[in-house]
């Protein structure tokens, strides 16, 4: 167990690097960022590589169970506790935006709707909607959590939550990726699966695409 969290940690410092390095040195990312298709292109190969290592790293007999991947206990009550963690996030994000303007600091979602390049957004969508909740529950909130958890419920949750806030390489928006990334730890810890964390997410993700374009 312990060079399992060696590997994943050492994973998470070297994302942790390139992000921040990457928003030191290169600025602001172009505003069609996401009306390109080797954007979506370049985020599938690195979550491919990402999924792979996070796989690795919970290679074994037990690595559904180190992963999350199990049904939850009561789907009514992984329902309403997903619905909890939604309705925390936004209202966190409603209060601090104004102030922190996190969205904006990112700089992925584009500034209005260009409807001549629909195929290229929709397959943005897809990744950032689809693949991408996948691939960072599977490494946060089902491996990372698990391989913490011998240290306590707290740092399992709250661990998770800083290192998935890091990963993103923001600085004002770290805070609500942390309560954000906290939130879907303390969802893992209470339904005891991943699932519903893939879930909250994925549609978390899924409304700023809409809202970007939309509002």
């Amino acid at each position: 167990m312990t060079n399992r969290l060696i590997a994943w940690l050492v994973l998470v410092a070297a994302y942790t690097a390139l992000a921040y390095g990457g928003r030191a040195s290169g600025g602001n990312p172009p505003d069609d960022l996401l009306y390109r298709y080797s954007t979506a292109l370049g985020a599938l190969v690195q979550y491919a590589i990402t999924l792979a290592i996070v796989l690795w790293i919970a290679r074994g007999p037990s690595q559904r169970q180190l992963l999350g991947l199990r049904r939850p206990a009561s789907w009514s009550r992984a329902a309403g506790s997903a619905l909890l963690v939604i309705v925390l996030i936004y209202a966190l994000t409603a209060a601090a935006d104004p102030f922190l303007h996190a969205g904006e600091e990112q700089g992925l979602t584009p500034n209005g709707w260009d409807s001549s390049r629909t195929s290229a957004y929709a397959a943005n969508f897809g990744v950032i909607a689809l693949v991408a909740p996948v691939v960072e529950e599977l490494m946060f909130r089902g491996a990372g959590y698990s391989l913490l958890l011998p240290f306590g419920a707290a740092a399992a949750v709250l661990g998770t939550g800083v290192a998935f806030g890091l990963v993103h390489g923001l600085v004002y928006g770290f805070i609500i990726l942390t309560v954000f990334g906290i939130s879907l730890a303390w969802l893992r810890r209470r339904t005891q699966s991943v699932y519903p964390c893939i879930a909250v997410h994925s549609l978390f993700n899924a409304i700023a695409l809409v809202w970007a374009v939309t509002a």
